[in-house]
């Protein structure tokens, strides 16, 4: 993927893993100017809706992919071009048998390093604390991600789900993580 096609102006490029219908990410690219955006969401309904909130704020730096968000970490986006990865409220996949459909998985951090910038930081949320102590074991083990906070500015900006979830008392799990030099 060719990222300097995507967008009129390069310049930096952070990327949402499952982006839903795009609140968050109309809203952060609205604060973000100086900055692209991809919404990646493989349900065509959410991304006609990240593209119309785009459209509606007037968004010339938000690009909208439809696909799986893993297929689109391990072979397309070129190494070291996202400066973020957000992965917010992903499928939890509750039940043991289906944990193997999880995005954040074994295989995830090695892949999200590769298509980090150096220093760049993969964002976490979800209101499942399973699947939460999960991707934080996952990350803890490998050494190109160190944990990071998440700054207040981000953290303020809601998605839909966390609006949802707030709502009936549902608190947001978060973790930041930063891509190190590895030895």
């Amino acid at each position: 993927m060719d990222l300097g096609q995507l967008f009129p102006v390069r310049q930096s490029c952070e990327v949402e893993l499952g982006s839903g219908d795009g609140g968050f990410l109309a809203q952060y690219a609205k604060l973000h100017p100086e900055r692209n955006f991809i919404g990646v969401e493989r349900l065509l309904g959410r991304l006609r809706k990240l593209d119309r909130k785009a459209n509606r704020l007037g968004l010339e730096n938000v690009r909208a992919v439809r696909m799986e968000a893993a297929y689109l970490v391990e072979h397309l986006l070129p190494p070291g071009s996202a400066q973020a990865l957000h992965v917010y409220f992903p499928d939890p996949w509750p039940k043991r048998r289906h944990h193997k459909h999880r995005l954040i998985n074994d295989g995830f951090p090695v892949q999200a390093a590769q298509a980090l910038a150096a220093e760049g930081v993969l964002y976490l949320r979800t209101d499942d604390a399973d699947y939460f102590g999960r991707m934080n074991q996952v990350f803890a083990k490998c050494p190109f991600f160190a944990e990071t906070p998440t700054p207040e500015d981000l953290a303020a900006v809601l998605t839909d789900f966390e609006r949802g979830f707030l709502a009936r008392g549902i608190p947001t799990l978060r973790a930041a993580y930063r891509k190190i030099k590895h030895q």
